[in-house]
């Protein structure tokens, strides 16, 4: 018995190759292969003549299904998706367990090509949902591989034309009201999880479990009404891959304040961030996907070097491996102007690997971008910062350096912009209460909490996860609201050296404590700036004699302040700064 193989088509070099050559390996004796083609701009068309395929004129999926079934010559009608796999003895197996039901029309497995757990998680539930209700209805979509009789075809009049979406599950219905349907036991086919990847878990199930649901009830949904689009269209507006480090929330707090600008101008964002940088834009914003990152071990308010490196080689082979997978894939069809990196390893290889400019934006690039004066006890420190700050960006088109101070600039493609704040702390109107802001990056300084706890202070303190009243200390769990209140109205600010808060309390005249992260050079260097400027003080350790000290020079560190820091209370600055990047790269 003839088989006719039926592909719609609409840009898939990147993946009809891959479908045809399964097909040519099954050795099935009667067959022909159909591409019904929606004017694919790339290299579709030539891929399927190369493989001797009948090219012949498609559009929407349905349209080109039908088209396809017009010309086709075989008594079988098979039709697949343009991303799919067939595994070996596919079609041998299909068609004799289709012919042994005596059937009208079928669906097969699926399997994931892209293996991971949750996609071999959400497959398998797939394939198990599919075959609880082909009983009570008949249901599939055309990534399942549809096989059906062409008599059957022509007798309900083919795929519905008018419907853009769930076409594929109208027409298994409307054969399964003529002729019995089944769900194939032994042949399974590999499907691409393009779409999972492009759209997430999240977004994806949301459209597939709200097109299921109107399925089964009876009713139609659109395309437009999901969001779903067939094929791989070009956009016109500016595309970019914006990628950030993870660590902390520092980088993701100001990333997510670029990221909203840069859509409402009106440019295309595909994001990759880890950790919980992830976590936070992710709540946020869409597309947003999830890649491995670094991870710094602290022990006692310290770097532990030697346990940082040793624990992030353990992971980075693989990391390497699926970071690269997911962000080229997705940046290939995303097809990107440029990559913007907020000291995010993997998009400088990825810049670099799709051959599109590549700008830095991060606080760190003063390390190594500047003139200025270490003190010898810190030189190590700085040589070991700038030797990751080179490796972790390199060949950048334009470097944008965040900063609230301003050695000389060694490099003419680095350019100096203010930090970035959010809106809310802008919004803030400070006031100076009876209690001492307090944040650690890490919640391993003990220390420090043991010399508070000796002082008749009151102090307010995040970054140790725990919500607890220990006498003078009272403990909080983020929260953001709570955060900026307890900012804004503190007196002073004891912290690490982390850019991010700095900058936030310099705009609100709180003067400073900093006490950085040993071996933290980027955070050292922020200290030593805070105490140069007199806008605080910088310790490497601290006593109870250094912050009496401290809170009793107050006044005078938020005079120099409103002195001689200043700060619009918007980012516009900033931002100028980027778009003029933009445009030039």
């Amino acid at each position: 018995m003839k088989l006719s193989i039926i592909i719609p088509t609409y840009n898939e070099e990147d993946y009809l190759e891959n479908v045809l050559e399964s097909i040519t390996r099954q050795n099935y004796p009667n067959l022909e292969v159909i591409i019904a083609d929606a004017n694919s701009e790339d290299q579709t068309r030539e891929i399927a003549k190369s493989y001797d395929c009948k090219v012949i004129e498609g559009g929407l999926p349905a349209k080109g299904r039908n088209n396809g079934a017009k010309v086709a010559k075989g008594e079988l009608l098979l039709f697949l998706d343009a991303d799919s796999v067939l595994t070996t003895n596919y079609i041998h197996s299909m068609v004799k367990e289709f012919e042994e039901n005596q059937l009208g029309i079928a669906i097969t497995q699926i399997i994931p090509l892209e293996k991971s757990t949750i996609n071999k998680i959400s497959h398998e539930f797939a394939n198990f949902m599919i075959k609880r209700i082909e009983s009570i209805k008949p249901h599939g979509a055309g990534c399942y591989g549809i096989i059906t009789k062409k008599e059957l075809h022509e007798k309900i009049g083919g795929f519905d034309e008018k419907l853009d979406f769930g076409e594929d599950t109208d027409y298994i219905e409307r054969i399964g009201k003529i002729a019995p349907f089944k769900v194939l036991r032994k042949p399974k086919l590999l499907i691409s999880t393009r779409r999972l990847e492009e759209e997430g878990l999240k977004n994806l199930s949301f459209k597939y479990a709200k097109s299921t649901v109107y399925q089964l009830a009876g009713k139609k949904i659109t395309a437009k009404e999901l969001d779903y689009n067939f094929g791989h269209e070009k956009h016109e507006n500016k595309r970019i891959v914006y990628s950030l480090c993870g660590e902390g929330l520092g980088h993701a707090i100001r990333s997510a304040v670029i990221i909203e600008y840069l859509l409402k101008q009106g440019y295309d964002l595909i994001v990759f961030a880890s950790d919980r940088a992830y976590q936070y834009l992710n709540n946020k914003f869409e597309n947003i996907y999830e890649i491995k990152g670094f991870n710094t071990v602290y022990e006692e308010n310290k770097v532990r070097n030697r346990k940082t490196f040793v624990n992030n080689m353990k992971y980075v082979p693989t990391d390497l491996t699926n970071n690269l997978n997911i962000m080229y894939k997705l940046s290939k069809k995303f097809q990107p102007d440029m990559v913007i990196s907020d000291f995010e390893f993997y998009a400088n290889m990825l810049a670099h690997l799709i051959q599109v400019p590549l700008i830095s934006i991060d606080n760190m690039h003063v390390i190594t971008e500047s003139y200025y004066k270490t003190p010898t006890k810190y030189k190590k420190d700085q040589v070991l910062a700038a030797s990751v700050v080179h490796s972790f960006i390199q060949r950048q088109a334009k470097t944008i350096i965040l900063t609230y101070f301003y050695p000389p600039l060694k490099n003419k493609d680095a350019i100096y912009a203010p930090p970035i704040l959010r809106d809310k702390i802008f919004e803030l109107k400070p006031s100076n209460n009876d209690h001492i802001f307090v944040y650690q990056t890490s919640d391993s300084n003990n220390q420090l909490m043991s010399v508070l706890k000796t002082l008749n202070q009151k102090f307010i303190v995040y970054g140790f996860h725990k919500s607890d009243v220990d006498e003078n200390i009272t403990y909080k769990s983020f929260n953001e609201d709570e955060f900026f209140t307890d900012l804004s109205t503190a007196k002073a600010v004891i912290t690490n050296g982390g850019f991010t808060l700095i900058t936030e309390a310099l705009y609100l005249k709180k003067p400073i404590l900093s006490i950085p992260v040993n071996k933290q050079f980027e955070q050292i260097l922020n200290a030593i700036y805070i105490e140069k400027l007199g806008y605080g003080e910088h310790h490497s350790k601290v006593n109870q004699k250094d912050i009496i000290k401290f809170i009793d020079n107050i006044e005078k560190y938020r005079v120099n302040i409103e002195k001689n820091y200043s700060q619009e209370s918007n980012n516009d600055t900033t931002f100028k700064i980027l778009e003029n990047v933009i445009r030039e790269v």
